[in-house]
Formats: structure tokens, sequence, C-alpha cells
């Protein structure tokens, strides 16, 4: 068992601007801040985040830069707003950490994301489950979703991800950047011990190297994302087995990999 903080904090904070006819209005603002995480004392990386569930943010951070292996080797997570910081003790001793950090990515992701460099060498030999979905369920995450992005509809600036089976939402969350959300779901899962297998990957964000990397890195086999993708992150998807679907709002998809675990079942 983890000794775990809980320290959900405010997510938008209250300010004044001037709108388009000089009127004073009351706007809600995201919060960013600042979170260093360090392990067994030793600095690993500041994470910029809005704070909603920072000890899921640091646990799947942890496990997809692949500095643990298995939930048992973590011992402590205690967050503190006070010092913007996290620490990590761990039950493995020798977790090398200066040589995970010797190579390091900055990524395409919004606050800059990293990633160290064995994280493509930990899944080289992954292969993905091949399950299908049919178009009507898309129809329905699509809609049903919509009606999360709380924070985005009163102050913008954020992207939601969410995991997914079938029609129901097992966990969604808002963050600044896109690989925050992600990582914090990959948290939620590593400790509560949800396999991927048979899940849906929902993000707002675009479908980069890293969005693909991370949905493989927890063997969800189907990601899906309302924005576009880049070449890497397609040539990847085609790598790992990932269905891969963007551009998808309202009652269109472009599906660029797996098509054909597509069930087309809603009449054109």
């Amino acid at each position: 068992m983890i000794d775990m903080t809980t320290s959900t904090i405010e997510g938008s904070s209250r300010v004044f601007a001037v709108d388009e006819n000089g009127q004073s209005v009351e706007i809600l603002l995201v919060e960013e801040r600042a979170l260093t995480i360090y392990i067994d004392n030793k600095e690993i990386v500041t994470l910029m985040t809005m704070g909603s569930y920072p000890e899921l943010l640091v646990l799947g951070y942890l496990k997809n830069q692949t500095f643990f292996e298995n939930i048992e080797d973590v011992k402590v997570v205690q967050v503190d707003w006070q010092t913007n910081a996290v620490a990590v003790v761990s039950n493995k001793k020798n977790v090398n950490i200066e040589k995970l950090k010797e190579h390091r990515t900055v990524t395409s992701g919004c606050g800059q994301g990293t990633m160290f460099g064995n994280v493509l060498e930990s899944l080289k030999d992954q292969v993905l489950p091949q399950r299908s979905i049919e178009q009507s369920i898309l129809y329905y995450l699509l809609n049903y979703l919509g009606q999360h992005n709380q924070v985005y509809k009163k102050a913008g600036a954020v992207h939601g991800c969410a995991l997914c089976k079938g029609k129901d939402v097992l966990f969604f969350v808002e963050d600044v950047g896109r690989h925050n959300a992600v990582d914090t779901i990959a948290g939620h899962m590593w400790l509560n011990n949800i396999k991927g297998d048979d899940c849906i990957f929902y993000t707002t964000g675009r479908l980069t190297s890293e969005m693909v990397i991370k949905v493989a890195q927890m063997g969800v086999p189907i990601l899906l994302s309302r924005s576009g993708a880049t070449k890497m992150g397609f040539e990847l998807a085609q790598q790992f087995g990932v269905t891969l679907i963007s551009r998808a709002k309202g009652r269109h998809f472009q599906v660029l990999n797996g098509v054909e675990r597509i069930v087309f079942d809603v009449p054109s």
C-alpha cells in the first residue's frame, strides 16, 4: 500500500477582463502550477499542472517514463503545494536515475513534455490486441464526453482525456497539457490495476508520437481524438497496432490506422 496524499487543488481562479464593449467582466482563468518531482531526494523534473489529481499524475509520469515497473516499487507519494514539490520514496533502491536522465527528448506536448531515452526501447516488442469498435459507440462517446469538459467550457486553456470501455467512461481528467492528462489516467490505471486491452482512449489533443507511445504503454488499442495527427504518430500507430482515429467531432471522423477494426453500423 502506497502512503499517498490526496492534494487536489482548485483548478481555476476568477479575474476581471474588459470585453469588446469596454465593459468589465469577471472570467475564470485556469491555474498553472509548477510541481517538481523528487525520487529519494533526487530531483527528476518539473511538471506544469492544473493540480486536479497530482498524485496520479506523478505515478503515471514515472510509470510511463520507466522509472518504475511495478507499483510495489513505490512506497510514498507526498505532494506539498506550499513548496510545489512531490516527494517519492521508492522500495527499489537501485533506481538508476542518472542513467535514465542521460537521454531526454522534449516533446511537442503543451507545456513541453519530456520523454526519457529508454521509453521506445521498452516498447520494441509491443503489439496491442486487435479490438473492434462500432461506429455507433464512437458517436455516443463523442457526444457524451463533450459534457465532461467543464473546465474547458468555463475557462478554456486545457486538454481533456478519458479512459472508456464501450459506452462507459471509467475516468476523465482535464489539465493544462495533454501529456499531463494522459499520465494522470496512466497513474489511475496503474494504482488500480486496470488493464487497457479492451479500452478506448479519448483525447482532445493532437495525436503525436508521444500520445501513441503512451497509450501503447498502457496497452490501450484504440486512440480517439477530436484533433489531427502527426506523421510520426501515424507511423507509430502502424508499428504498435493502435487503431488511430482523428478529427472526431459530431458525426465525423477519420480513421488513419485500423479501419478493418471499425464496424460501420450507422446508415449513411
